[in-house]
């Protein structure tokens, strides 16, 4: 649901973007010429850099939709949980708390997020990664609306982010795609939740959240964990759980819907 995940993309995090310094508008070659060589100073090798960006040009589609966008739902709670949360969703999630049983297990022990709030997120952002994860470039994405100077600053620090993950070698550049604000993987991420929050908890030495079940489940617990998320008190709205959740999507309606799904995949 791409408006919907370009919500999540603005919403989710209070970003710390670093004081990027690159001009805005303009000539589009001049504006990349400037961001490699911030994200050079920044720590990215010059090979990372070159490689990424080479060739990169606008997308007119990206500012189209970005433009269009008002991240504002305009339905209530009950319209819109009705569009989201399904039988068929409903079991779908049932089953992946099964097949997961173990992993989500030690998930909870580890991170103190309960398992029926990490699949609702899961479903919800991607049917457990067989829906749609996006197919846009990353760095493209990125770059353009970097350009752009509505919000340069926000994603001049979300294409730096991109580039860390590339460096880090977490994805390579074929994997690097995304949804219309940069979202990344099985529940969406922004590059800079990946660098902040990402996990390697399958143990082979990267976050994937793209093709990891572990991954993506463990990155999603940690930055509700590190959010305030508590194990074994309330979600529902007014809570303090529910106010960490806010980490992940400020929308209320959109946090009522993650805590009714978890209700309803635990037969609530």
């Amino acid at each position: 649901m791409p408006a919907l995940r370009s919500l999540v993309a603005i919403a989710i995090l209070s970003f710390a973007s670093p004081a990027l310094a690159a001009r805005c508008g303009g000539d589009f070659n001049t504006f990349v010429t400037s961001i490699s060589a911030e994200a050079q100073s920044a720590g990215v090798s010059g090979a990372v850099v070159s490689q990424a960006l080479a060739g990169v040009t606008l997308d007119p589609a990206v500012l189209a939709f970005d433009r269009r966008q008002r991240y504002t739902f305009n339905k209530s709670f009950e319209q819109y949980v009705s569009t989201r949360v399904g039988p068929g969703r409903i079991n779908g999630g049932r089953a992946m708390l099964q097949r997961h049983a173990a992993l989500l297990s030690r998930i909870e022990s580890q991170y103190g997020v309960p398992r029926q709030i990490l699949v609702a997120i899961w479903g919800l952002e991607t049917d457990f990664g067989k829906g749609d994860m996006g197919k846009l470039p990353v760095i493209r994405t990125l770059a353009t609306l970097a350009h752009d100077c509505r919000r340069t600053e926000l994603f001049q620090g979300e294409l730096l982010a991109a580039l860390k993950i590339l460096q880090r070698g977490d994805l390579t550049q074929r994997d690097l795609v995304g949804a219309f604000a940069g979202e990344i993987g099985q529940t969406q991420f922004l590059p800079s939740s990946y660098i902040k929050y990402g996990v390697d908890f399958d143990g082979d030495g990267r976050v994937d959240l793209r093709h990891s079940t572990a991954d993506v489940l463990a990155s999603t617990a940690n930055l509700l964990k590190t959010s305030g998320f508590k194990m074994g008190a309330p979600y529902d709205e007014g809570s303090a759980n529910f106010e960490a959740m806010r980490e992940w999507n400020r929308a209320v309606i959109y946090r009522k819907t993650i805590g009714y799904y978890a209700d309803q995949l635990m037969g609530r």
